[in-house]
């Protein structure tokens, strides 16, 4: 009997070992992997850059204090505000915890404006973690349900609404920041309008409101950007990052710029663990190998081809709702639930992830090619068309 508790239907295999875009279980099975740990894994498996800088990292400094300055996280705060143009950074150890963060921030910042009950304004099918915060901030009533009472202080609206935005800034008096993923990723890979950053980012100029994203899954290159709000021209002020930061160590931060850059004082937030010298290492390394290796064009290239492909491969199947994504973050929409597809596939040895129960979820690491998405896509198509013919 395993003594872990029982928060994950865990699927009947363990990884051993994993080689660029490939992993090998404890039987010698070997995987193509199209899940990267879920959009962590940026560089793949075993990179010799990572492994160098962690391995370099652990021999000299693992962990010292917040109490004191860590050089590893001044160079990796420099770094991520140079490429964002944001001001300043906080660290902490993943995606929750860097919503969490930019939830406190909002409301530290509300309350300075002298708003006693500040309210941030959040989509549906949106995902910002399990936290108490992020959990009541996300728009599932399958992640919330059984632990009410939610927090309050959040005003849902549709995703890609900018009519209902508008309405909830003009009529809430309490409303100080607007939270939304660039790119919904649990809830179903689904896109935003190309005009909806701008438009956002004129609402919360207009009505003094703090323009915050949520980037954990979509930054740090997965969508063919450093960060997918850069495909629109516009700057949120505040912005959550995690997953791909780390290249698989965990990691996250929290960027402001502006008055909100300037909210957090000494003692309103922190972190043991958050900005520790290996992480940063690891975050630098991982940041490094992008910008040599390409990956950010890598990522747009090889999601546009696969995204074709796909289209091409499936366009007479009846039953496919949509293929959409952006970079090598894409989905695909059937008209009924697609969960078996999963194992299908890894018993075929590819392993691929299925979000909002009718959508499967391409998420490779962004190394990934041409030829590994030639590798993948025809068995992928088979048991997609198996599954709509039954």
């Amino acid at each position: 009997m395993s003594h872990l508790m029982n928060t994950y239907a865990r699927q009947p295999v363990a990884f051993v070992r994993g080689e660029g875009v490939y992993l090998w279980d404890e039987n010698g099975k070997r995987y193509l992997d199209a899940v990267a740990g879920v959009a962590v894994n940026t560089l793949g498996h075993g990179h010799p850059g990572l492994v160098k800088a962690v391995a370099e990292q652990a021999a000299s400094l693992i962990h010292s204090s917040n109490l004191y300055r860590v050089k590893r996280q001044e160079e990796l705060a420099d770094r991520l505000c140079d490429l964002s143009g944001m001001d300043k950074a906080f660290f902490c150890n993943s995606g929750c915890e860097a919503n969490e963060a930019a939830i406190k921030l909002a409301r530290l910042y509300g309350h300075g404006k002298g708003i006693a009950n500040p309210t941030i304004i959040v989509t549906e099918q949106s995902f910002h973690g399990r936290t108490m915060a992020t959990l009541s901030a996300t728009g599932s009533r399958k992640i919330q349900a059984g632990f009410e009472p939610l927090l309050s202080g959040f005003a849902r609206v549709p995703f890609n609404d900018i009519v209902a935005i508008r309405q909830v800034a003009s009529t809430n008096q309490d409303v100080v920041a607007v939270l939304v993923e660039p790119l919904q990723g649990e809830g179903g890979i689904n896109v935003a309008a190309s005009d909806y950053m701008a438009e956002l980012r004129k609402i919360c100029d207009e009505f003094g409101l703090l323009m915050m994203l949520d980037e954990v899954q979509t930054g740090i290159a997965r969508t063919g950007a450093w960060f997918a709000f850069q495909h629109s021209g516009v700057m949120p002020d505040v912005m959550a990052l995690a997953k791909g930061l780390g290249g698989g160590v965990p990691i996250g931060a929290c960027l402001a710029r502006g008055e909100a850059a300037e909210a957090f004082k000494p003692g309103n937030h922190g972190s043991t663990f958050g900005g520790n010298p290996l992480a940063c290492a690891a975050a630098l390394a991982t940041l490094d190998a992008i910008e040599k290796q390409a990956l950010r064009e890598n990522a747009d290239k090889t999601g546009d081809y696969i995204r074709a492909q796909l289209k091409a491969m499936l366009a007479d199947t009846a039953g496919v709702v949509d293929i959409r994504g952006q970079g090598l973050m894409i989905g695909i929409e059937l008209d009924r639930p697609c969960g078996d597809i999963v194992a299908r596939m890894r018993d075929r040895g590819f392993l691929v992830n299925v979000t909002s129960d009718k959508v499967v979820r391409l998420v490779p690491p962004l190394i990934f090619s041409q030829a590994n998405a030639d590798e993948l896509l025809p068995p992928l198509v088979e048991e997609i068309r198996a599954l709509l013919a039954g």
